[in-house]
């Protein structure tokens, strides 16, 4: 339970401090302390010489609260993007990756690490795809904005925690709820849709535990998703699929009609997808894994392809498995071979084929022929043009139904003949 996780980081309770709209509390941690590098020490020290404040902000704070050291960290400010380069500069210290400074985000590069520093900021106008900013002071302000409260708090680098919007405790309670009015943040962007989704599977121990209010304002807002460009719509499916509750969470978005929006056929296949979802989840599938449920034929993957700019190999892995996910399957008569499946790979002479097959074993939930296939090695095969040559067979034509007839010879003997036992079958 997340509560048991989150108590003992209080160092005394009566440092839990609660104003109008403020908690604030101590946070004392192995995770927290473990951020504090020579580099941060020197950032955060010119930042309180120049009298700014500087705090982590958003996502590092939910996941140190939740017992986990943050693979990102990202800081706010008062400061100003002109301030903190004047500062940067004047203390020699190196700037990079500036595309976000329109937005308010200064990179520092020290010790070997990059500080991402954004300055505090309210959305003046939206669109629901991109906001116009106007920089701030105001702490709260900067929080009201964030779309959910667990993603809304500050964590001042002496471990004060800043919690405006009650984050602390639905974090606590693990609960997944927007700033404010569910409808007012999504419509300031429509992806916050799928980020709703996507942390729900994260955080919330229960698959229906939604508010009523919340699903209104993600139904009444679906068609904003349409306004969306795929790439950011897979972003979040993506890390949505692999978590908790994946199998809910996709059918709830057929329910709220969300899916005609994002490039999934409108008549999915519901059922298949929950049944794929339950055999998949404990062996790590691929997000399309899981999707590639949803469609009836391997054109349906184009038109999804055509809305989200998927890769080329997920692509491809979705139109394998909606091909052969009937038709490559164990064989009834021995279930624990693994025959069909390794003289399929060997057969397609594709390099990533052993990945689609394992892929297609999860779809199947055939977890044991799983764990065999990922530990068998793709036999070569010993025989080239090049020997054949030697031997006399100099036609291309020839060479190529030679090489043919030897692999069926090759394959018959389970793949067990050298190159010597095969070239003895040439006649010429």
């Amino acid at each position: 339970m997340l509560g048991r996780i989150i108590s003992p980081l209080l160092i005394r309770r009566p440092h839990l401090i609660w104003t109008r709209n403020l908690l604030t509390m101590k946070l004392k941690t192995c995770e927290f302390q473990s951020l504090l590098s020579e580099g941060l020490n020197a950032v955060a020290g010119l930042f309180e010489k120049h009298q700014f404040e500087l705090r982590i902000a958003g996502g590092a704070v939910r996941d140190l609260l939740s017992g986990k050291r943050p693979e990102d960290v990202d800081f706010a400010t008062t400061a100003t993007p002109e301030e903190m380069k004047r500062m940067f500069q004047a203390a020699g210290i190196r700037m990079i990756n500036n595309k976000g400074e329109k937005h308010g985000t200064i990179t520092a590069r020290l010790h070997n690490e990059n500080f991402e520093v954004t300055t505090l900021r309210v959305d003046v106008q939206t669109d629901g795809r991109h906001a116009e900013v106007e920089f701030t002071k105001d702490w709260e302000k900067d929080a009201e904005r964030r779309d959910l409260t667990i993603n809304s708090m500050f964590l001042g680098l002496d471990g004060t925690l800043y919690d405006y919007y009650n984050g602390y405790e639905d974090l606590q309670n693990r609960k997944v709820r927007f700033v404010g009015s569910a409808e007012q943040r999504i419509q300031e962007d429509y992806l916050r849709i799928l980020r709703y989704f996507r942390f729900y599977g994260r955080v919330v121990p229960e698959p229906g535990d939604h508010e009523p209010e919340t699903l209104d304002a993600i139904r009444d807002n679906a068609s904003g998703l349409a306004g969306i460009s795929g790439e950011r719509i897979w972003v979040e499916l993506k890390k949505m699929v692999v978590g908790s509750h994946a199998g809910h969470l996709l059918e709830l978005m057929y329910d709220l009609g969300l899916v005609q929006y994002m490039g999934l056929p409108p008549d999915g296949d519901i059922e298949e997808m929950k049944r794929v979802w339950q055999n998949a989840k404990d062996s790590s599938p691929k997000p399309m894994t899981v999707l590639a449920a949803f469609f009836h034929r391997p054109e349906e993957v184009d038109k999804m392809d055509l809305r989200l700019k998927v890769s080329k190999e997920e692509k491809t892995l979705a139109q394998f498995l909606v091909k052969h996910r009937r038709e490559l399957h164990k064989c009834p008569d021995n279930p624990d071979s693994l025959t069909p499946f390794t003289d399929f790979i060997i057969d397609s002479r594709e390099l990533d084929s052993k990945l689609k097959v394992c892929e297609l074993l999860k779809y199947q939930g055939e977890a044991r022929l799983l764990a065999e296939l990922t530990d068998w090695s793709t036999p070569r095969f010993p025989v080239s043009g090049h020997d054949l040559r030697r031997l006399g067979v100099t036609s291309g034509k020839e060479i190529g139904s030679t090489l043919q007839e030897l692999r069926d010879v090759w394959k018959r003997s389970r793949y067990q003949m050298d190159k010597e036992e095969l070239l003895s079958h040439v006649h010429h």
